[in-house]
């Protein structure tokens, strides 16, 4: 209903997230809910000097003519103690009920593996950074940090994802949010919801970068898992608030830094206090708010239990990366490849394009040039390419590329490299580590393969055996010249 409608009339219930603003003008038994976690901040030019926002007396004190508080409804013991030593009046009013955001995460770890699975995470480790809002966030601090960390780390071993706060999202608009981070999402950067599936991506995450946003708390109470600090100290945080507790132990990423030095030098431990000292033992939260709430109104509560709905799962990255720079390095273990998104860094040892999906600028100059199998056709007579006759056709209608590959239905691949008399054909062996079977893209072994054909050695004339090595895992690659029956499959 329209405000004005809204301060005219006597109400049952009030709920609202904040004591902040008009508000008060609502008549009726006002119930507040804490939102976020911890009650870390005191926001400069607002309210009383050095008083956690939401536990501000300047806004929890209600004269005879605005609606009273009827319920401050709170996290943690420490929170109500705050609060009475500030403001003893407000605080007979407040009682731990327990956070509603935090049940509803703990209720859904179990679906980790789906929110993975969604995210398209796979092996990778899925790095995540969450920003709050105002001056001393990481979006407005390290802005240029989620295109360093893009390009810095290797594609096939990590996922990038951003939360940003609802308030910065509000105030810079989905199309400017958008532009300015578009170096990092051309990369493959996942930006979630802000509504769920922000907490949905932090059950997923293997680990984190922070600001002094209290998002970080809840992903400290799921789990203790790395996590790492670009709040230099002091400004809005609070001293002593659980963020605090949580920022003065945890590394510091550093401007310049690599990110995975500083995860590192995490130690166990100063998570699971930080997440103790803003949450109380969770468990029931939702009935006991009920409970409350239904006294308030005179009301007996429904009989039928309560659980927390579980979280949806978050949705995948809108832009892919099809075009890599590739990193090629022999060692006595095998060829490491690192597969950098193209453009984002220094170029390696050839350009990796799928053809189709690529900038045709990128696809003219590709060192390899790959193409992935269509979905089935629904024409009434269908025309389709084979194997080696798509592979020949590449290398003369992009005569600057060096080499041509067709990834086939089966999982395995055909790669031609120009000047040669014959293709070859590449299989790729799964992982199986510890009860799980891990896999990679073909696209990479085909980079590996191209590595060894452009090598040196004498191109092999029988089945050989590369290793691939991918992160801290080896994929075993077989490399041999095709048979008339592997180029002559439909692609």
């Amino acid at each position: 209903m329209p405000w004005s409608e809204a301060c005219d009339r006597t109400h049952d219930l009030v709920v609202a997230a904040s004591p902040k603003g008009d508000l008060r003008l609502l008549r009726g038994p006002h119930v507040l809910l804490p939102h976020g976690a911890g009650f870390n901040k005191a926001l400069p030019g607002e309210g009383s000097a050095d008083s956690a926002s939401g536990l501000d007396p300047a806004y929890l004190h209600r004269t005879d003519q605005d609606a009273p508080i009827a319920l401050h409804a709170l996290a943690h013991p420490d929170q109500v103690a705050r609060l009475a030593a500030t403001n003893p009046q407000a605080a007979r009013c407040a009682k731990v009920i327990g956070d509603l955001t935090l049940e509803r995460v703990l209720a859904s770890v179990p679906l980790r593996d789906r929110y993975r699975a969604a995210l398209g995470t796979g092996a990778r480790r899925l790095l995540v950074l969450v920003s709050t809002w105002g001056p001393d966030s990481l979006i407005r601090q390290r802005p240029g940090l989620p295109a360093r960390l893009a390009a810095q780390l290797p594609h096939d071993e990590y996922q990038l994802a951003l939360v940003v706060h609802p308030n910065e999202r509000s105030l810079l608009g989905r199309y400017e949010l958008a532009e300015r981070l578009a170096p990092a999402l051309d990369a493959g950067m996942v930006l979630p919801d802000p509504h769920e599936e922000w907490a949905s991506v932090l059950i997923a995450a293997d680990a984190l970068v922070t600001d002094h946003g209290s998002a970080a708390l809840y992903y400290c109470a799921v789990q203790d898992r790395p996590v790492v600090s670009v709040h230099p100290g002091g400004g809005e945080l609070i001293p002593g608030s659980p963020m605090d507790v949580l920022l003065g132990r945890i590394p510091r990423l550093e401007h310049g830094q690599d990110v995975t030095d500083a995860l590192r030098a995490y130690r166990p431990g100063p998570g699971h206090a930080a997440a103790q000292a803003a949450f109380a033992t969770p468990g029931d939260a939702v009935d006991r708010l009920r409970t409350e709430v239904y006294a308030l109104l005179g009301l007996a509560p429904p009989t039928h239990g309560l659980t927390p709905r579980l979280l949806p799962a978050p949705a995948p990255a809108t832009r892919v990366p099809a075009a890599f720079d590739v990193h090629v390095e022999t060692t006595e273990a095998g060829v490491r490849i690192a597969r950098h998104p193209a453009g984002t860094g220094p170029p390696g040892h050839h350009l990796a394009v799928e053809h189709g999906a690529a900038d045709e600028r990128l696809t003219r100059s590709a060192g390899l040039l790959y193409r992935r199998p269509l979905p089935p056709s629904q024409a009434p007579v269908d025309l389709a390419w084979t194997s080696d006759g798509w592979t020949r056709h590449a290398l003369s209608a992009y005569p600057g590329c060096r080499s041509a590959a067709a990834l086939l239905p089966s999982g395995g691949c055909l790669i031609r490299i120009s000047g040669h008399e014959h293709p070859y054909a590449v299989q790729i062996e799964p992982l199986s580590q510890a009860g799980r079977v891990a896999r990679i893209d073909p696209a990479i072994a085909l980079s590996a393969a191209y590595a060894r054909l452009l090598s040196p050695q004498p191109a092999p004339d029988s089945r050989t055996v590369l290793n691939c090595l991918i992160g801290d895992r080896t994929f075993r690659i077989t490399l041999r010249p095709a048979t008339e029956a592997e180029a002559a499959r439909v692609i």
